[in-house]
């Protein structure tokens, strides 16, 4: 295994389950908005406002590009950044995406107060929420070589994903 790319919704826990799988394999963990931000100088909320999602979502794939090109990596993928085929291209050829599944209603618990995700800083936050997920969780389903079902908790999570991975 190269890289390992955790894909899925805002909420799934692609940071946590992350920050569990590089503590268990000693590879380096990457948050990909972390990493945007440190670039841009600029939080993820900040470059939305101040340039829009256009810009953030060229950042993306430029972040893409820049991870692909290092080994030994867990990737936590924002939870746009597979919408985009051009960064499923890149990001398969350098390891393997796994997609973190989540219900609805756990989700929706889980961001219930958030105020850094840009796109959820609405009054219908669930609304919001449910018509994302139909519209992503297909695109993740199609991008990811594995599946994982992520309503356990982290630890177990993160099993889970190591003992599919190393099958």
């Amino acid at each position: 295994m190269k890289n390992i790319i955790l894909c899925g919704f805002m909420g799934c826990g692609k940071s946590t389950i992350g920050r569990k799988l590089s503590a268990k394999t000693e590879k380096e963990f990457v948050d990909m908005d972390r990493y945007i931000e440190a670039k841009a100088g600029l939080t993820v909320s900040d470059i939305f406002e101040k340039y829009g999602e256009g810009k953030f979502r060229e950042l993306e794939y430029e972040a893409c590009k820049e991870l692909s090109e290092k080994s030994d990596l867990i990737i936590a993928a924002g939870g746009g950044t597979l919408t985009f085929q051009q960064n499923i291209d890149i990001l398969s050829k350098t390891g393997r995406i796994v997609y973190i599944d989540v219900k609805y209603e756990m989700l929706c618990e889980r961001l219930k107060r958030d105020t850094r995700r840009p796109l959820l800083q609405v009054e219908n936050r669930n609304e919001v929420i449910k018509e994302l997920l139909e519209k992503r969780r297909p695109i993740y389903e199609r991008a990811a070589s594995v599946y994982v079902d992520g309503n356990f908790t982290s630890t177990r999570v993160a099993d889970i994903v190591l003992g599919i991975l190393h099958q």
